[in-house]
Parts: C-alpha cells; sequence; structure tokens
C-alpha cells in the first residue's frame, strides 16, 4: 500500500480535475447532448494514462532540480519513497495503458495520438532553454478537450479549436502565475520561465492579460456555437474565479500560493462542464 501511495503521489492524481472536465465538456459540445457512454468511458482512461505518464516524466526529468527544492519535499521521488527506476516502468504502463485505451475510440483518434503526446513528451525538457515552457504545457493540456471532440466526430472544428486555445491559455497563464514563486530559485538554476523573462511582476501582469484572453475565448465559443445562458453564467463563474486569483497574489506576497490555492483553479474546469451541460438542456 506504501509503494501504491508514492505511484499517486508521485502523478498527483487529483490534478486530472485540470483536464477532464474540460475533455468532458468537448464530448458533450460535439455530441450536441449526451455522447456515447463507452465513449466517456475510454476518453477518461486515455486521460488518466496520458497525464499520468506526463505528470510522472515530468517529475523523473526534474528530479535533480526538485531535490534543491524545499517546497517540493514531500514528492514521492524527492524523498525516495519511489525509484527513478520504478518511476521509468510506471511511465510505461501509463502509456501502454493510454494506448489500448485510444485504440477503442475512432480509428483516427489512434492515428493523431502521436501528435497529442509530443508536447507531453517535451514539455518537460522546455523550461531549459525557452520561458514559453508555460505555453507548452497549456497545449499539453489542450490535448484532452481535442482529442474528446475528435473521439466523438472525428473532425476538429473551429469550436474545438477554439476551445482548445481558451484551455491552453488557462492553464499556460495558471502555471506561470504559480511558478513565478520560483523565479529566484531559477535563476539560480539556469532554468526558464515566465518570471525569470520578465521578473515575477511583470509574469503577473501578463498572466492577468492571458487569462481575460482565454475568458475572450470561452465567450467566444458561446457565441459560436448559439449556447444558451446557462453556458455563460459558467464562464463567469470562471471569470471571478481567476479575478479572485489573481487578487490574492502578488511579486511581494506568495503566503497565499498555496496547494489549496493550485486546486481552487479546478474551479473553472468543473463550472465550465456543469454550466455547458446545463446549456444543452434548456
Amino acid at each position: 500500500m506504501a509503494k501504491l501511495g508514492a505511484h499517486i503521489n508521485n502523478i498527483a492524481l487529483h490534478h486530472i480535475v485540470f483536464a477532464l472536465p474540460f475533455a468532458y465538456m468537448s464530448a458533450f459540445l460535439a455530441a450536441g447532448g449526451m455522447p456515447p457512454v463507452m465513449d466517456l468511458v475510454w476518453i477518461t482512461v486515455a486521460i488518466a494514462g496520458a497525464r499520468s505518464a506526463a505528470l510522472a516524466l515530468d517529475n523523473l526529468a526534474d528530479l535533480k532540480y526538485d531535490k534543491k527544492q524545499p517546497r517540493l519535499a514531500s514528492r514521492a521521488m524527492v524523498r525516495g519513497d519511489l525509484k527513478p527506476r520504478e518511476a521509468k516502468l510506471s511511465i510505461v504502463f501509463y502509456f501502454i495503458v493510454c494506448i489500448l485505451a485510444v485504440a477503442q475510440l475512432r480509428p483516427i483518434c489512434l492515428w493523431l495520438l502521436p501528435v497529442a503526446v509530443v508536447p507531453f513528451l517535451i514539455y518537460p525538457y522546455t523550461k531549459r532553454f525557452t520561458f514559453l515552457c508555460h505555453l507548452v504545457l497549456g497545449i499539453a493540456i489542450a490535448m484532452a478537450p481535442a482529442g474528446s471532440w475528435v473521439a466523438v466526430t472525428g473532425e476538429l472544428p473551429l469550436p474545438a479549436v477554439v476551445l482548445c486555445v481558451a484551455v491552453a491559455l488557462w492553464i499556460g497563464a495558471f502555471d506561470a502565475v504559480y511558478g513565478s514563486q520560483d523565479e529566484a530559485f531559477d535563476r539560480s538554476e539556469g532554468l526558464h520561465s515566465l518570471a525569470t523573462q520578465f521578473t515575477a511582476h511583470g509574469a503577473l501582469v501578463i498572466c492577468r492579460f492571458v487569462h481575460a484572453a482565454s475568458i475572450a475565448c470561452f465567450y467566444g465559443l458561446g457565441i459560436l456555437m448559439e449556447l444558451q445562458w446557462p453556458y455563460f453564467i459558467g464562464v463567469g463563474v470562471a471569470a471571478g474565479t481567476l479575478v479572485y486569483q489573481h487578487r490574492i497574489v502578488s511579486a511581494d506576497d506568495y503566503s497565499r500560493v498555496t496547494q489549496r490555492y493550485f486546486m481552487r483553479n479546478g474551479i473553472v474546469s468543473i463550472a465550465m462542464l456543469i454550466f455547458t451541460v446545463a446549456s444543452l438542456y434548456v
């Protein structure tokens, strides 16, 4: 049980809340209502496998840095509860699960899987050479709604692209805000981030505009698809959540940037899912 707990810790299973609700939202929009139940099942398994592999790979790639970060002392690999070899084996297992699940969906999904996997594979290393690493993470997470839409319809129309852009901007800016507290550490280790490029203060300002663009995309999606009024309530909840998150963070005070702060961003994805589904049944 201890080893199982270490693996769960390593993949931060609860972080799936950032991708899975948007994948479901995408599936419902693509179907114009309730998508096939088995599509939802295999979408869930595929995303769980993909993001587990991606996070385990990220932790493995960053282990030498994480060991120097007091804030990350509770991670399983940092504590030594999970060995690198065990992490590598788990990554292979997670990817196999993902591939098997995707194979149960439309054939085009399996053909496009390598495209979706590329951002996951390169993200852990992008912080070594570019401050755009946050955007790469956003694109990686946006593969969830993209894949769901393709799984249901076999296509990726303009509304799906708008949704993916909205998700990528939301996650990218969120990651940059959370990572800006590590500006000094990243500089000392030669790592790159929005904060090392523009200072933490500048990064936070940029992220406000990026989050505003994300909300604009969500709003535009509703107009484009002629969604009913409950959808726009969801957009309002998402916007309010982001405004609140930005108000409690400053470059001089990260005391409220805790794990609770991190997980509170899940309100955005959950609210968007709930109100999108509601809009399809009004």
